[in-house]
């Protein structure tokens, strides 16, 4: 724990930093204000994921990486220096007693539970080797040919990596998932207030939604997995939305900015990748202000976001976009063969509906979503039923703005519209839980609430309100003590619970050790570089920084 809060401090120190100097940058003249020193985190969280995979082209993610950071952190105080500084003291004036209070005790909570829980499988199956491979290399030509997941390229393994402080030669440290959850937390904690409460709005019905998550993953968020990174962000992004239209936000810029945090989403993990969606709000209206540079600078910094991303896949897989091959650019050596990378589509597909067999993938939907259905548990069930709903909600709203001319609506329509998007994209594809659950909650919440907020003035909103949240709360948080009081252990008060690590068996190629596991597929992190399987000679060369190719 003692280490996660080491960690956590530093990685407050660069986001802060690093966010505030990219918001000043990005806004200019304008009079906009932040106004969240959330905002500042999450700006420099994105800033910083972006850096670590430019980073990782070149060299591998470790002392030097950390080293530029601070220098460039240096650098922008030096820029920002009194802007900083009165930020920093309006900070101080306007926190209270209570709310430090509550920071701290989130903190120290969160990071307790980023030192121990439940390590993910797919962490011992390949999310572990991919940081280490990422520390150890940066990235490697054709990576994905001495295992195909390798090639699953992620941002979240590349921050990771940065932050794992592995260089200190010590273990390698997983804490960024935790300190996403964390930020989460305090944007929850915004909509705990009497006044809230007493009126809340459709960005706290949304809050509401992202405790059950954050209490669902308490236990798991150990795991670097891809999946926890891009819900928590998401989250994130489409409560900071609703509040941005709740509020009459009338400038681009903070719309902007969050459409920059979606392109970070999608090089985190393709299944938010139509979040994207939601850029089209701050592209009409810079559109429409005729903001021509504004334009070319939100573009060119979309672009300079997602290139380090698709850099790594063709260099790791030989393609833009990794298993898919609909976009076939390249004929590189170490490029994974086609029928391969189809397979491997066509498994995290069939595997998403809750399947093993590959040969069930050409099923129509009427044959496996039944089955899929039947094995979601009561909960999800329940959210299923919302959201379909949702979907039919949905469309007579949108009929009803349509023909009523309620231009006021336009907002709300194109959340939800994106969210249901993304559900249906989801849902279609590889409907996994844990792959899009976020999609799965929020599209009934928002839609629902949304009729429930402006139906509710001829009811007794407050109490209704209460009721429901009263209930959700009692009965979450008590199941959620529970859990944590069985799991509860002092063994890692000072380090955090290292990876898992498996029996494995050694063998060499060109003079380096490689491992596969004695039995199962998991490795772990500790012996490196390992496959599931022994591999044949894939070297492209002699060395590792040569690549791999298809023996």
């Amino acid at each position: 724990m003692l280490s996660v809060i080491l960690i956590w401090l530093y990685m407050l120190f660069t986001c802060y930093v690093i966010g505030f100097a990219c918001i000043h940058v990005m806004k200019g003249k304008t009079a906009y204000q932040c106004g969240k020193e959330t905002g500042y985190l999450y700006a420099g969280f994105g800033a910083v994921t972006v850096y670590a995979q430019l980073f990782s082209i070149f060299w591998k993610v470790g002392l030097m990486a950390n080293l530029a950071l601070l220098l460039i952190c240096i650098l922008c105080i030096a820029g920002y220096r009194k802007q900083l500084l009165e930020n920093l003291h309006t900070w101080r004036l306007t926190i209270t007693p209570l709310k430090a209070v509550v920071v701290i005790v989130l903190f120290l909570v969160f990071a307790y539970g980023t030192s121990t829980g439940i390590i993910h499988y797919d962490t011992s199956l390949y999310h572990a080797q991919s940081i280490r491979w990422i520390e150890e290399y940066g990235v490697v030509p054709g990576l994905g040919n001495l295992h195909s997941r390798l090639a699953y390229n992620s941002a979240g393994f590349c921050i990771s990596a940065l932050y794992s402080m592995a260089f200190l030669g010590g273990q390698s440290y997983h804490c960024c998932v935790g300190f996403l959850a964390f930020l989460l937390g305090l944007v929850c904690t915004e909509g705990f207030t009497w006044k809230r409460w007493k009126k809340p709005r459709l960005s706290d019905l949304a809050r509401l939604t992202a405790v059950y998550y954050l209490l669902i993953i308490f236990d798991e968020m150990v795991s670097p997995a891809s999946d926890y990174f891009m819900v928590l962000l998401v989250f994130y992004i489409v409560i900071r939305w609703l509040e941005l239209i709740e509020e009459k936000e009338n400038s681009y810029l903070p719309y902007g900015l969050l459409s920059l945090l979606c392109v970070v989403v999608l090089t985190v993990k393709l299944s938010g990748a139509l979040l994207l969606l939601l850029t089209l709000k701050p592209a009409v209206m810079m559109i429409r202000e005729k903001r021509g540079k504004e334009i070319f600078r939100f573009l060119g910094l979309g672009v300079l976001a997602v290139a380090p991303f698709l850099t790594r896949n063709v260099i790791l897989s030989g393609w833009l976009v990794y298993p898919f091959t609909s976009i076939d650019l390249f004929s590189f050596a170490f490029k994974i063969p086609k029928g391969m990378a189809e397979y491997d589509a066509r498994e995290i597909q069939v595997w998403g509906r809750g399947f093993s067999d590959v040969e069930r993938y050409g099923e129509e939907i009427a044959q496996w979503l039944p089955e899929w259905i039947r094995s979601l548990d009561g909960s999800n069930k329940v959210f299923l039923a919302m959201a379909a709903g949702g979907l039919a909600l949905l469309l007579l709203l949108a009929v009803y703005a349509l023909l009523k001319k309620k231009k006021e609506m336009v907002d709300f329509l194109h959340v939800a519209g994106t969210l249901a998007v993304c559900f249906l994209f989801w849902l279609l594809t590889a409907p996994l839980i844990r792959y899009g659950c976020v999609f799965l909650w929020l599209l009934p919440v928002v839609v629902w609430g949304y009729l429930y907020l402006k139906i509710s003035p001829h009811l007794d909103r407050f109490k209704i309100y209460m009721i429901l949240a009263g209930v959700f709360c009692v009965y979450k948080l008590a199941a959620f003590g529970m859990e944590v009081y069985r799991g509860a252990t002092g063994e890692y008060l000072i380090r955090q619970k290292d990876y898992e690590n498996f029996e494995t068996i050694p063998y060499e190629l060109h003079g380096v050790t490689f491992y596969y596991p004695v039995e199962g597929d998991r490795t772990g992190y500790r012996d490196f570089p390992a496959s599931p399987i022994k591999a044949g000679d894939i070297f492209l060369g002699d060395t590792i920084r040569e690549g791999f190719r298809q023996p």
